[in-house]
């Protein structure tokens, strides 16, 4: 299967509905395990939406948001219509020495579709041209983990609660602390 035709651009207020469905998206299994009815649901997810947010902004000050689109034609699921689809969304923090992938998710419609395959590859890309490193920190029981691994991501330091941290290293990259480097402030 060809790699599906993907671009990026920067997330804007008009994207708040379609990012909320995606980081709902990623919370669905978790939350169906609750009990809660939809509008305790509901709130629950907006509350972690915008506490993610604020944390990343401040955290990350010069990190980037972004939606995936994936160019019409990628999938016979979302019609033949000319355009783009909003499909997911890429949130970044460009280092000096690594290229800090906060969060990469997409709308389960989208999954398995080579979309996350094209945008990380994108970024090893990036990367091995600039000499740095991909890191991201990684959930116990993430089924993309077996893409990370697929894709050379290695486990690099101890797992801390339920994230581990990944990172793929281009040979002159010249990460030195992988794991401090994600929590150092940009």
């Amino acid at each position: 299967m060809p790699a599906p035709a993907i671009s990026l651009r920067p997330a804007t207020v008009a994207d708040q509905a379609f990012l909320l469905r995606v980081y709902a998206s990623t919370r669905a299994a978790e939350l169906a395990l609750t009990g809660w009815d939809i509008s305790t649901c509901d709130a629950f997810v907006q509350m972690q939406f915008n506490a993610q947010a604020t944390h990343y902004r401040q955290q990350w000050p010069a990190s980037e948001h972004s939606v995936i689109e994936v160019k019409s034609g990628a999938s016979a699921d979302h019609g033949a219509d000319c355009g783009t689809h909003a499909a997911g969304r890429l949130w970044l923090d460009r280092r000096v020495d690594s290229i800090h992938v906060l969060d990469i998710a997409l709308l389960s419609d989208w999954c398995g579709q080579g979309i996350g395959s094209a945008c990380l590859g994108a970024l090893l890309s990036e990367a091995s041209r600039s000499g740095r490193a991909v890191t991201i920190h990684v959930e116990q029981g993430n089924p993309a983990r077996r893409l990370y691994d697929r894709l050379g991501f290695v486990p690099v330091g101890p797992q801390r609660g339920l994230h581990q941290m990944m990172a793929w290293q281009h040979p002159t990259s010249a990460i030195s602390t992988p794991e401090e480097a994600c929590y150092e402030q940009a």
